[in-house]
C-alpha cells in the first residue's frame, strides 16, 4: 500500500509541501497564541507563513536559506508600503501595479527571483485583507517576524528537505511504478476479450506515471548526487530501466494479438486492438514459464538489495538474465521468444540500477550470464563522459516571455482594480488576485483561459462549502483554524493535479478565515465569485489584446522543438549503431522528453472539454500520440546504441547509417514545414527498412546483431514519421516519385 501512495506522489512532493506549509502554519499560531495576539494578527501570521513556506522552490538548502533570510526585508517593506498607502487609493493602485509588473518580471532571474517577487505581492495582498494601518505596524512587523522564524524552522528542522533526500525518495517512487507497470503487465498476459480494454488503459496509465517519475528524477540528479558523473550514471540506469520495461509491454502485446498490434496501443487513448477469435494463447509450457519469470521479473524489482539474503534471488536474477543469451531461451514461437528476451533486457536494467543506486554487491552466485552483464556496466562506468551542451540564446525585450507576461497582467490588473472598485470599494483586490494568479506558469492565451475557468469553477464549489462550514463553526476559533489547515494540506496536496480543486480548498478557507475575522456573511462569498469572474475575464482581454501569444503560435514553437529533437536523438543513435563516434544519447533522449511534455501541456487548451473546435481536438491528440510512439522508438533506439561501443556480444553494423538517412530526411522536411507553412520539403515513403535490410544481409537477420535489435525501432519510427505527414498536412511521395494525401 506504501508503494502505491509512493508511486501516486513520487517523491512525496506534494505530502511534504502539504506537511511543511501545514506545520510552518500551526507553530506560527502557537506562537502568536502564546504571545497573546489579536485574530487579525493570527490570520496574517498564518497567511504569511503559508507564503513564505510555498514561495521558495530553490532546490539547495544554501539557496533556501538564502531567499528566505532576502524574503523577510522583502515582506516588511510590502507590509510598510500596504498600511501607508491603505488610505491613499490612487497612489496605492498605481504601487499595487507596479509591484505586480516587478513581480512576474522578475521571474527572468530563476526561483530566487520568483519566489521574492511572489512574498512581496502576496504580503502587500495581505495588508489589503487585514486592513494594515500604520498604527499597527509594529505588531504586524513582530508577526511577520515570526510567520519567517516559524517557516524556516519546520523547514531545516522539523520536515527537512535536502536534494538529496528528494532523490531518494523519487527513487523509491520510480521502483514502486516499474513495479506497477511489470504487475500490469503480467494481467495482460492472463487478460481475456472482456478485460482487454481495462487493463490496457490501467497499463498506458502505469507507462505515462514511470515516465513521469523517470522526468521528475532527471530534474533532480544535478544537485541530489555528488557529482556530475554519478548523476550521468543514475541517469543513464533509470532510462534503461524506463526503456526496457516499457519495452517489454509492446513486446508481450504483439505476442498476445493474433495480428501484430500497432505500437499506437499503448501511446493512443482508446486505440483498439486486434483481436481475432480467442485473445489468450493456448496454456502451454512457454505460456506458463513465462507468467513464472514476470512474476520473479516483479519480486526483483520490488526486492531492495539488502533484503537479498540467501541465494534464491541471486538464482533468479540469473536466471532472468540468461535469457539474454539465443541458448538460454525457451522454445516457442518467434514473438513469444522476443518477449524472454525483453524479460532478460529488463532485469539486466534492474541490476544496473541496483548497481548505481547500493553500489557492489556480492558476485559469489553469478552465473556467466550475469558476469558479462557487470563487464558491460563496468565499461560504461569507465566511459562515461558528460559534456557540456551549449544553452540556446535567450530571448530579449518583449520576446522574453517574463516581460512579455508583466505587461499583460499588468494591463489585466489595472482593468481588475478598475473593476473591482465598481464592485466593492473594500474588496475589489479579490480580482486582482484573480488576474495575477491566472497568468501564474502559462504562457498562451488559451492556458490562460482554461485556467481562469477552473478557478472560477473551484471559487463556485468553495462558496457553497464555506457558507456551509461558516454555519457549522461559528465562534469556535480553533476549530476553524484546524479546518483552515485542513483546507490548506489539501490545496498544496492537489495543486499539481487540479486547479478547480486546489481552488475550491482555498475559496473555503477563506469564508473560514472571514469567520475568524468577523466580517463573513453570504454577501461576502457572493462577491468573492463576482470579483474571481471579473479579475478571470480581465486577464483573459489582457491575454488577448496585448502582445498575444497564441496557442497556435505556442505549440507550432514547441511542436518545432521536438522534431529538432526527435531528429537529432534519432540521427545520432544510428550514426553510433553504424560505428560512428560515442555521445551523450541519453541527455539527448531526456531534451526530447522535455521538450514533448511541454508541448503536450501547451496543447491542453485544445483538447480540453470546453475546446468547440472538437474536429481540432482529435487532430492534436492523434498528433501527440504519434509522438509519443516516435519518441518511445528514439529512446529505444538510442538505449541500445550505448551499448555498442561496450558490449562484447553486440557489435555496429554500417548498413544502418542508410537506413536513417530517410528517417532524418522527413524528418527535417516536418520541422520546416511547421517553422514555414511555405517550405517545399516532402516526406518520403517506401519500401520498408526491414525488406532493405534484409535483403542486402541475403536472408533472415541473425537475432544477435545490433541490426535485428533495433529493426522494428526504425521501422516503427519510420511509419511514425511518414504518419505525422498526414495531421501537419505535407505531402508525401513514394520512392517512385508518385506524390499521395
Amino acid at each position: 500500500m506504501w508503494d502505491r501512495f509512493a508511486a501516486s506522489d513520487p517523491g512525496l512532493l506534494r505530502l511534504m509541501a502539504g506537511l511543511r506549509t501545514v506545520a510552518a502554519i500551526a507553530l506560527t499560531l502557537v506562537v502568536l497564541a502564546v504571545l497573546d495576539t489579536g485574530i487579525t494578527h493570527m490570520v496574517a501570521g498564518a497567511m504569511t507563513a503559508m507564503v513564505s513556506t510555498f514561495a521558495i522552490k530553490e532546490k539547495q538548502v544554501r539557496g533556501q536559506a538564502i531567499t528566505l533570510a532576502l524574503g523577510l526585508p522583502v515582506a516588511l517593506v510590502a507590509m510598510s508600503l500596504g498600511a501607508l498607502l491603505n488610505t491613499r487609493v490612487v497612489a496605492g493602485d498605481i504601487f499595487f501595479v507596479a509591484l505586480i509588473f516587478g513581480a512576474v518580471y522578475s521571474r527572468r532571474f530563476g526561483d530566487r527571483g520568483t519566489a521574492l517577487g511572489l512574498i512581496g505581492f502576496q504580503i502587500y495582498f495581505l495588508s489589503l485583507f487585514v486592513g494594515a494601518t500604520t498604527a499597527a505596524l509594529p505588531v504586524l512587523y513582530l508577526t511577520l517576524a515570526v510567520a519567517f522564524a516559524s517557516s524556516a524552522v519546520v523547514r531545516f528542522a522539523v520536515v527537512p528537505e535536502t536534494p538529496q533526500r528528494v532523490l531518494t525518495r523519487l527513487r523509491d517512487a520510480f521502483r514502486a511504478r516499474v513495479a506497477q507497470l511489470v504487475a500490469g503487465q503480467i494481467q495482460l498476459l492472463d487478460a481475456g476479450p472482456e478485460q482487454l480494454d481495462k487493463v490496457l488503459d490501467d497499463v498506458r496509465r502505469q507507462t505515462a506515471r514511470l515516465h513521469e517519475a523517470a522526468l521528475m528524477i532527471q530534474s533532480r540528479l544535478e544537485d541530489g548526487t555528488r557529482d556530475a558523473a554519478t548523476a550521468a550514471l543514475l541517469q543513464r540506469r533509470v532510462a534503461d530501466a524506463e526503456i526496457a520495461t516499457e519495452r517489454l509491454g509492446m513486446l508481450l502485446l504483439n505476442a498476445r494479438s493474433a495480428e501484430r498490434a500497432d505500437t499506437l496501443t499503448l501511446h493512443l487513448p482508446h486505440a483498439p486492438v486486434p483481436v481475432t477469435g480467442d485473445w489468450r494463447p493456448a496454456e502451454n509450457d512457454a505460456t506458463i514459464t513465462l507468467r513464472r519469470d514476470l512474476k520473479a521479473l516483479h519480486l526483483l524489482v520490488v526486492r531492495p538489495s539488502s533484503d537479498d539474503r540467501g541465494t534464491a534471488v541471486a538464482h533468479v536474477r540469473n536466471r532472468l538474465l540468461g535469457y539474454r543469451d539465443e541458448d538460454g531461451l525457451p522454445p516457442a514461437s518467434g514473438a513469444v521468444q522476443d518477449v524472454f528476451r525483453g524479460i532478460g533486457e529488463a532485469a539486466r536494467s534492474v541490476l544496473g540500477l541496483r548497481l548505481a543506486l547500493d553500489g557492489p554487491q556480492d558476485e559469489s552466485d553469478d552465473s556467466p550470464a550475469t558476469t558479462r552483464s557487470r563487464e558491460e556496466f563496468d565499461a560504461e562506468d569507465i566511459a562515461l563522459a558528460t559534456p557540456e551542451e551549449p544553452e540556446d540564446a535567450d530571448r530579449t525585450g518583449l520576446q522574453r516571455l517574463t516581460t512579455r507576461a508583466a505587461f499583460q497582467v499588468s494591463v489585466g490588473s489595472v482593468l481588475a482594480i478598475i473593476g473591482g472598485e465598481l464592485l466593492s470599494t473594500q474588496r475589489w483586490y479579490w480580482a486582482v488576485l484573480t488576474c495575477w494568479v491566472v497568468f501564474l506558469n502559462t504562457a498562451s492565451t488559451g492556458e490562460i483561459l482554461v485556467k481562469g475557468y477552473r478557478r472560477l469553477l473551484g471559487t463556485v464549489l468553495g462558496v457553497v462549502a464555506g457558507v456551509a462550514l461558516a454555519g457549522l463553526v461559528g465562534d469556535h476559533t480553533w476549530v476553524a483554524f484546524t479546518l483552515v489547515l485542513v483546507f490548506i494540506f489539501g490545496m498544496f496536496f492537489t495543486a499539481p493535479l487540479s486547479y478547480a480543486l486546489m481552488s475550491f480548498f482555498v475559496t473555503a478557507m477563506l469564508g473560514l478565515l472571514y469567520t475568524l475575522l468577523n466580517s463573513y456573511s453570504f454577501d461576502v462569498l457572493v462577491l468573492r465569485i463576482e470579483e474571481t469572474a471579473l479579475g478571470a475575464a480581465c486577464g483573459i482581454i489582457a491575454a488577448v489584446l496585448v502582445l498575444p501569444v497564441h496557442t497556435d503560435r505556442r505549440t507550432d514553437e514547441l511542436l518545432g522543438t521536438v522534431l529538432d529533437r526527435l531528429g537529432g536523438v534519432a540521427s545520432a543513435a544510428v550514426e553510433q549503431l553504424s560505428g560512428g563516434p560515442a555521445s551523450d544519447l541519453l541527455s539527448r533522449a531526456r531534451d526530447l522528453d522535455t521538450a514533448l511534455d511541454e508541448l503536450r501541456a501547451s496543447t491542453k487548451p485544445l483538447t480540453h472539454p470546453i475546446s468547440p473546435l472538437r474536429g481540432r481536438r482529435q487532430t492534436v491528440r492523434y498528433l501527440v500520440a504519434l509522438l509519443e510512439t516516435c519518441a518511445y522508438h528514439a529512446r529505444s533506439l538510442a538505449a541500445t546504441a550505448e551499448l555498442v561501443p561496450h558490449s562484447k556480444t553486440v557489435a555496429a553494423d554500417p548498413r544502418l547509417e542508410r537506413a536513417g538517412r530517410r528517417i532524418a530526411h522527413n524528418i527535417e522536411a516536418l520541422a520546416a514545414h511547421v517553422k514555414d507553412e511555405s517550405a517545399a520539403g516532402e516526406v518520403e515513403s517506401g519500401a520498408s527498412i526491414a525488406s532493405t535490410l534484409q535483403a542486402d544481409a541475403s536472408g533472415v537477420l541473425p537475432s544477435g546483431t545490433v541490426t535485428f535489435r533495433v529493426l522494428r525501432h526504425l521501422q516503427r519510427l519510420d511509419e511514425g514519421v511518414v504518419g505525422l505527414a498526414r495531421p501537419l498536412d505535407v505531402p508525401v511521395t513514394d520512392r517512385a516519385g508518385t506524390k499521395r494525401a
